[in-house]
């Protein structure tokens, strides 16, 4: 078979901009639609000031040079990376009770990334001419260049192993599911590796960030798998459905548990001692509440939520993933800005400058309209998805 005839034989729904406007009016289904249109046009309102305006439309500084969008490209990178996770159970793994999701969740590992793309386009500065210099020029000792390389990677093949579900060609899928799924793993702990490998940042320096990636990876695409389920079936799920998601909670309840291990031993071991430039760090970051709105509604709700009905409880896991969603995005952003808190400082204080201040940083109105509108395109993509390809197990749904 040769790439005309390949391409030309992947099924879909012949679709017009009718089918896309076309929805149930329901008050939910009218938010979501206002929703993504607003973000969209956020997005391009904030495209077009930063086009103008170049990085002084953001509110970022020598002293903190990674910002909102930085924090949204990872949370929409983890997303992609915990959706990979969670649809390769059943076409890679072969679990037959996650089949059914596994369409899904790869077409949604790929709007995320997209979307994540998007994002962080308008942070790079040059996209286009990064992408050529990327393969003239490669950074081998550059974590940034392997994350880029490996992500662009990866996406080539969740596209491939998305096509090859859309055949229903299991054998195919699976090898380019499992490719992806190593290419995406190592693409993600070396994002991990980009905050781990900042020698003078000894909060985050060390083994922590490339494992902690993964595990929040897995936890964020079970709360996307939750959220998605949720609205495919409008919270009246079958038989078969509840008991994916049961089995899908008791497992997130145990990655939450260690999530807060792991956080609870970082935490004391960047105390102890009293190192100058970590200790001080964590305990100011113990006291400032985008930390805590990471703790309570990305671990503490939805493991409250699983403990208490022993993972059968959906409905309230549905709530409990929204909810949870916050939390993971005060995680990404409480990654980013809480590296660069402690300024770095010359060996000389006294001499040639003031003793350091905390590093202040909110983020500008355009940072913040391009990061909701990522999210738009995000939302609207899938939307597209789902009518334009059958992303459920079944024909007959």
């Amino acid at each position: 078979m040769d790439i005309k005839e390949f391409v030309t034989t992947i099924p879909y729904n012949k679709i017009g901009i009718k089918d896309i406007l076309s929805f149930e009016k329901t008050p939910r289904n009218m938010l979501i639609a206002v929703l993504i249109v607003a973000f969209l046009a956020m997005f391009v309102i904030g495209v077009a000031t930063y086009l103008v305006h170049g990085h002084h439309a953001y509110n970022v500084t020598r002293e903190h040079p990674w910002g909102l969008l930085i924090a949204v490209y990872i949370f929409f990178v983890v997303s992609s990376t915990g959706l990979c996770i969670v649809g390769s159970l059943g076409d890679v793994f072969g679990f037959k009770d996650y089949m059914m999701i596994s369409k899904r969740a790869i077409f949604g590992s790929i709007v995320t990334i997209l979307a994540g793309f998007a994002v962080i386009a308008f942070e790079i500065g040059h996209p286009v001419r990064m992408m050529i210099y990327n393969v003239l020029t490669p950074g081998l000792t550059s974590a940034i260049w392997w994350m880029g390389t490996l992500y662009g990677l990866y996406l080539t093949f969740m596209i491939i192993e998305f096509i090859f579900l859309l055949k229903n060609d299991m054998k195919m899928a699976r090898y380019f599911g499992l490719t992806g799924l190593l290419v995406g793993l190592a693409a993600h702990s070396n994002l991990g590796g980009v905050f781990g490998f900042l020698n003078a940042r000894t909060i985050s320096n060390g083994v922590f960030y490339p494992t902690y990636f993964i595990l929040t990876a897995f936890i964020t695409g079970i709360y996307i798998a939750f959220i998605m389920m949720g609205f495919r079936y409008k919270l009246k799920f079958n038989e078969e459905t509840r008991k994916m998601l049961v089995n899908l909670a008791k497992i997130q309840g145990l990655l939450i548990s260690i999530l807060i291990f792991f956080e609870t031993w970082k935490m004391l071991t960047a105390i102890y001692g009293g190192m100058p430039n970590r200790a001080d760090v964590a305990e100011h970051i113990l006291t400032t509440w985008p930390f805590w709105v990471e703790v309570i509604c990305g671990m503490l709700i939805p493991l409250f939520i699983i403990l208490s009905s022993g993972g059968r409880n959906v409905i309230g896991m549905f709530w409990g993933s929204l909810i949870g969603m916050v939390g993971i995005f005060f995680m990404r952003y409480d990654l980013v800005h809480d590296t660069q808190l402690k300024p770095l400082q010359m060996m000389k204080i006294r001499e040639y400058q003031l003793p350091p201040e905390w590093v202040h940083y909110f983020p500008s109105s355009t940072e913040i309209m391009i990061s909701f509108g990522g999210l738009g395109l995000c939302l609207l993509l899938y939307w597209i998805g789902t009518k334009l390809f059958n992303l459920d197990a079944d024909a007959h749904h």
